[in-house]
C-alpha cells in the first residue's frame, strides 16, 4: 500500500482512540488482534470487497459474477439446476462456483471471498446467517457382500466394530454421523476417509466398509441394486440444506435474486 510503519501505527492509534477500543495487544513486539479488532476486521473485509465490487461493475459497464458456495452433497445433487434456473432470468451474469466442506465454505463466507452458500452441515459462526431451505436425510449403505445387504433394518449397536467409509473432517455429513455414534458410545473402524461421494459410493460397492450419506446422492444405485439402503432402528438422520450469507453482506439485485432461486427451487423440492 505504499505506507510507512509508522503511519500505519498511526493510524491503528488514531481508530483506538475514536472508539475507546483496542484493536491489538502487544507482547513483546508482537501484536495480536482483540476480539474488537477481528470484528472490525470482519466489516472492513464486506467495505473492501463492496468497493472492489462497485470499481469491477462501473469500469466494465456489467454486474459482477455471483460467487457461491455449496458443500459437496448441495453441489452433486441441486446446485447446477439451480444456477441454470437462475441464468434464464439472468443471461448476463456470470456465477463462479466454489464447492467443498462445510467447513471450508465458512471460512470463505467470514472472508467475503463468497456471496452466498447452501450447505446441509453446522454452521458455528455467529457472523453468519442460517436460513433452512430444504429438508435432506442420511442413510446407511451396503455393498452386495455386506452382510446388511438383505437387511431392511439393523439395530444401532450392530454398528459397534464396522468398517467404514466416511467424509473427510470438516464435512457436515460426518459431522452428523460422529455425533449420533458419540452420543450412542459406540466404536466404529474409519477404513476410508474420501472428500468426495463417488469415491464413497465405489468403496462402498467393493466392501471395503459401510457408509452414511445423503439418500439423493445413492437414488440411482439404490434403484439398480448397486447399493442397498439400511434403516438404523430409531435413527432418522434428518437434516436441512440451508442458506448462508454474512450477516453485513452488501445484496446487489443479481445476490438477491440469486438468493430467491435458492428459496424457490428448493422449497418446492
Amino acid at each position: 500500500l505504499f505506507i510507512s510503519q509508522p503511519s500505519v501505527s498511526q493510524a491503528i492509534s488514531e481508530i483506538e482512540r475514536h472508539y475507546c477500543i483496542r484493536l491489538f495487544e502487544r507482547l513483546s513486539r508482537k501484536l495480536y488482534i482483540t476480539p474488537e479488532g477481528e470484528q472490525m476486521l470482519g466489516y472492513a473485509r464486506h467495505i473492501v470487497a463492496l468497493f472492489d465490487e462497485m470499481e469491477k461493475a462501473i469500469q466494465t459497464s456489467r454486474s459482477s459474477p455471483v460467487k457461491v458456495g455449496a458443500t459437496v452433497t448441495v453441489g452433486t445433487c441441486v446446485l447446477s439446476d439451480i444456477v441454470t434456473s437462475f441464468k434464464s432470468l439472468h443471461q448476463d451474469t456470470e456465477v463462479d462456483v466454489f464447492v467443498d466442506n462445510t467447513k471450508k465454505i465458512e471460512e470463505k463466507l467470514l472472508k467475503s471471498e463468497l456471496d452466498l452458500a447452501v450447505v446441509e452441515g453446522r454452521i458455528s459462526s455467529r457472523e453468519l446467517v442460517v436460513e433452512p431451505i430444504m429438508e435432506d436425510n442420511l442413510v446407511l449403505i451396503c455393498g452386495e457382500g455386506h452382510p446388511f445387504f438383505h437387511r431392511e433394518k439393523v439395530s444401532g449397536e450392530e454398528l459397534n466394530g464396522q468398517d467404514f467409509v466416511l467424509r473427510e473432517v470438516g464435512s457436515g455429513t460426518r459431522e452428523l454421523f460422529q455425533s449420533y455414534v458419540q452420543s450412542m458410545g459406540y466404536s466404529i473402524n474409519e477404513r476410508w476417509t474420501c472428500n468426495n461421494s463417488d469415491a464413497i459410493k465405489r468403496a462402498v460397492s467393493c466392501n471395503h466398509g459401510l457408509s452414511v450419506i445423503s439418500a439423493r446422492l445413492v437414488k440411482e444405485e439404490s434403484d439398480t441394486g448397486k447399493l442397498h439402503v439400511v434403516e438404523i432402528d430409531g435413527c432418522p438422520f434428518n437434516r436441512n440444506f440451508s442458506l448462508v450469507y454474512h450477516k453485513n453482506k452488501y445484496f446487489s439485485e443479481h445476490i438477491s435474486s440469486f438468493a430467491d432461486t435458492c428459496r424457490d427451487f428448493l422449497d418446492v423440492r
